[in-house]
């Protein structure tokens, strides 16, 4: 588990002595207790509420649903129970993307979020670049609910459905940044993941197939339909999947190129449509 996001409102007094919390937290496993502690009762408006949310947590609740939010690229994000925690590494797809759509063109630069969970890559992209239109899609409902809450501020447009199977027709061609968080943890190691994401996060969001890249495949097909000329696909992967990533993009004629951050553990795969 990444560092919990920071507090940014005090507590209010409750009766039991955070130290109490703290060590309920540590005996649960809990690697940054006393972090999440200071969290939790700045969060809980009364004592049990502050009780309900140790527990859920004690019990293997994602920090960030149990608060409600997640930080991410500086920005206060809502995660809904059993929506996907945006991950910390995933900053570093959004940096890649920014910069990207700050080269896009005059006009608004076009955004299009696949898999987009909470709609935190979204929200993120909206607040870096100066004029832009992002539309965004997941295929379970709970996420885009909890996305239209999210990008609601930003004028973004979320769809309910499979891949580009809700995207208005009028979009084809004209994409500037098309970013794809599509699930790549393969089926079998699905097992293998910590009881927080494989318990408390939707599977459809973890679960890419054999090799983990059953649904980038499927991305990286339409994507030429989708893009412009000089668009960008943008896909997070791991380290060991990039080469077989990047051969998938290129297979669609994508000029593709593998970029990393060793600071953030990142691995992301850029394919371009040819200009």
């Amino acid at each position: 588990m990444s560092a919990p996001p920071s507090a940014s409102s005090s507590s209010v007094p409750l009766p039991e002595p955070e130290s109490a919390t703290v060590s309920t937290l540590r005996a649960a496993g809990c690697v940054y207790a006393e972090d999440e502690a200071r969290l939790l009762r700045s969060a809980a408006r009364t004592p049990a509420d502050l009780v309900a949310m140790v527990d859920r947590r004690v019990a293997g609740v994602p920090l960030e649903q149990v608060l409600g939010w997640a930080e991410f690229c500086g920005l206060r994000i809502a995660v809904d129970p059993g929506v996907f925690v945006p991950r910390r590494r995933t900053e570093f797809l959004v940096q890649q993307a920014a910069a990207l759509g700050r080269v896009a063109g005059s006009g608004a630069t076009v955004v299009v979020d696949l898999c987009c969970g909470s709609g935190a890559v979204g929200v993120a992209l909206a607040a870096a670049l100066e004029r832009v239109e992002v539309h965004a899609v997941d295929i379970d409902p709970a996420e885009v609910r909890c996305a239209r809450r999210n990008l609601a501020d930003a004028g973004g447009h979320v769809y309910e459905g499979d891949l580009y199977e809700p995207l208005p027709t009028v979009l084809r061609g004209r994409v500037d940044v098309l970013v794809a968080i599509t699930p790549y943890v393969p089926s079998e190691a699905i097992r293998l993941m910590p009881p927080e994401a494989r318990l408390h996060e939707p599977r459809v969001a973890l679960d890419g197939g054999a090799d983990g890249l059953d649904i980038l495949r499927r991305v990286a097909a339409a994507a030429p339909l989708w893009l412009r000329p000089g668009g960008h696909l943008l896909t997070e992967t791991s380290e060991r999947q990039a080469p077989q990533a990047a051969a998938a993009l290129a297979e669609q004629g994508l000029i593709a190129r593998v970029v990393a951050s060793e600071d953030l553990g990142a691995t992301v795969v850029i394919g371009t449509r040819p200009g």
